[in-house]
């Protein structure tokens, strides 16, 4: 049954997809039908291109996708691990919990007996100085003495500690196995289906696809804009114009400001009679 879409890729596999990308594009001279790279389009432009476009691109493998998921899953699912299992993890819980009382004993014996030495030794000495007589100041730093070389076994017994437990680790320490030799088979099995898929049918025809357009790119998908060139909308802006005909459309008048002139006063000469 062929699933309607893909499942989201996966953060824990999104690594592997970029690693499958750039093995891609480092073999890519290998490749007759890759051999366009660096011509309008490099390298990283590419890988800048399938990154942007990884859902669409794992989309291709979806189907060994989900399988592959589904079968890790199971293995990774609690119903899975056997009583055995069960019971060795909690011994070896509380193993671990000895083990850290027992570190932070070792830790703090070599801190709290140098403390107490310090407070003991001050104390005892101030007081001799003070009254030499007095038997308690010598007690005091008899005390300080002897917290004193405890601290100092406590840090032997700490250093010899870990000086143990490096060279056992270090003995019995083997080289980290491959990540998938640890893995069942059919596990394994999937997750290879799925590489496979994802590079066949998804990261190589979408790098042929790239190199075949000539206008592919990060210039040619987003166009800027000349800023002489109004995008066009959709629809014109009306165009108005005077009315046709009407009264307007004969001759305007013509209007002439009155001729005013002052009144005519003229000397006493002039008065009426």
């Amino acid at each position: 049954m062929h699933m309607a879409s893909a499942p989201h890729l996966l953060s824990e596999d999104r690594p592997e997809y970029e690693r499958i990308l750039a093995d891609a594009l480092r073999h890519a001279h290998e490749r007759p039908d890759l051999a366009g790279i660096g011509e309008h389009l490099n390298t990283e432009q590419l890988r800048t291109m399938a990154l942007a476009a990884t859902p669409a691109i794992t989309d291709a493998a979806g189907p060994e996708y989900e399988h592959y998921v589904r079968v890790r899953g199971e293995l990774r699912s609690p119903s899975g691990l056997s009583e055995a299992d069960l019971v060795l993890g909690s011994a070896g819980e509380g193993d671990r919990t000895g083990a850290g009382t027992l570190a932070v004993i070792t830790a703090l014996a070599p801190v709290l007996a140098g403390t107490a030495a310090l407070i003991f030794l001050l104390v005892g000495y101030v007081l001799k100085a003070v009254s030499p007589t007095l038997a308690f100041a010598g007690t005091m730093v008899t005390a300080g003495w002897f917290f004193a070389a405890a601290a100092a076994a406590a840090m032997l017994v700490a250093a010899a500690g870990l000086l143990v437990t490096a060279l056992r680790n270090g003995a019995t320490a083997l080289p980290a196995p491959d990540e998938e030799a640890g893995l069942p088979e059919d596990v394994a099995r999937a997750r290879e289906a799925w590489r496979h898929a994802l590079l066949e049918r998804g990261i190589l025809p979408f790098l042929r696809d790239a190199l075949a357009d000539p206008t592919a790119g990060p210039a040619a998908r987003a166009p800027h804009p000349s800023p002489h060139r109004l995008p066009k909308v959709g629809y014109s802006r009306p165009e108005f114009s005077g009315p046709q005909g009407g009264p307007s459309a004969g001759p305007r008048p013509t209007f002439t400001s009155p001729d005013f002139t002052g009144p005519d006063f003229g000397g006493p000469e002039r008065l009426p009679e």
